[in-house]
């Protein structure tokens, strides 16, 4: 992209962030092309709606709700892709009983495209995920897990290049630090690599050797912690130079809308996360002129 115009906005507040003063009402002139991103994260096992006694999230999320919502914007927009940001195991009883079988068959029939990989993924072992792994039809994409010396080799790729529309979106998956979060036991041999220094590889070789016109991480680093020496999806962004969107998890942070930050190139980068347990489903729109800049228009939808 030559330029990136970022609109940020929920259904009670919108900003407008640009290198070139477009205007919100310019946007829908804008693009002669829409792509539309809808993303979950830290989903633990939610299958069913909370019930209306909940204290905090009284018949919201649901599995079935969340798919008839994906079939609509997919009637809205065919150019549609859906992600996970990890966390995909682990917080309800049909993990237990059914050790992810259940999560992955669902997912898979709403047809998302990919999903990282979160600490809690690893919780019925390395073997554990592999054996659920015939269950997904989406991609399991991690760039910074080392797999070469575990029975998951050969089943996570570190990015994927979709085609959509003439535009070429890569995305790539970026794990948290299983140390100290997940027992030595259970993710066995997987070595966990500097998640700043492959993210700015990858993005690189989706740029520069792919020629990806927008790049996606999907990252369970977690948004942002005081710590500065604690990788977060916030200095992620300050730190790369191609990466249009972060797409987060871990930290269960509810944004109301996609942050915006700067990389070293002087260029917006989206980060979001919404939130957990299915409540709520992102969609980044983004408009692509004949030119492939682009402008982009987020939202999180509560299910």
């Amino acid at each position: 992209m030559k330029r990136r115009d970022f609109i940020t906005n929920t259904t009670a507040a919108s900003t407008l962030i640009g290198l070139g003063g477009l205007s919100l009402s310019s946007c829908s002139n804008l693009g002669k092309k829409q792509i539309t991103i809808l993303h979950t994260n830290d989903v633990h096992s939610h299958i069913d709606t909370f019930p209306s006694s909940h204290s905090k999230f009284p018949n919201l999320g649901g599995i079935a709700r969340r798919a008839t919502l994906v079939e609509q914007i997919r009637n809205e927009n065919p150019n549609t892709l859906l992600f996970d940001a990890g966390d995909i195991f682990q917080g309800t009883p049909y993990f237990n009983f059914y050790g992810g079988e259940l999560e992955f068959k669902l997912m898979s029939k709403l047809k998302y495209d990919a999903s990282t990989i979160g600490n809690h993924d690893f919780d019925n072992g390395i073997n554990g995920l592999l054996a659920q792994m015939p269950h997904a039809t989406f991609e399991m994409i991690s760039a910074n897990y080392d797999f070469s010396n575990t029975v998951m080799d050969g089943y996570v790729k570190p990015y994927k290049i979709y085609m959509v529309d003439g535009v070429k979106i890569g995305v790539y998956g970026l794990g948290i630090e299983l140390d100290g979060l997940v027992t030595k036991k259970l993710y066995k041999e997987t070595k966990y690599l500097n998640p700043y220094e492959i993210a700015l590889d990858t993005e690189k070789q989706l740029k520069e050797e792919e020629q990806c016109d927008l790049i996606v991480c999907l990252s369970h680093l977690g948004y942002d912690y005081k710590n500065p020496e604690r990788p977060c999806d916030t200095r992620l962004a300050q730190q790369t130079y191609h990466t249009d969107l972060i797409i987060g998890g871990h930290t269960h942070t509810f944004l109301d809308k996609p942050d915006v930050r700067t990389n070293q190139n002087g260029n917006s980068v989206l980060v979001n996360q919404v939130g957990c347990f299915g409540i709520n489903l992102g969609r980044i729109d983004f408009y692509f002129d004949t030119d492939k800049n682009a402008s982009a228009n987020g939202v999180s939808i509560t299910v």
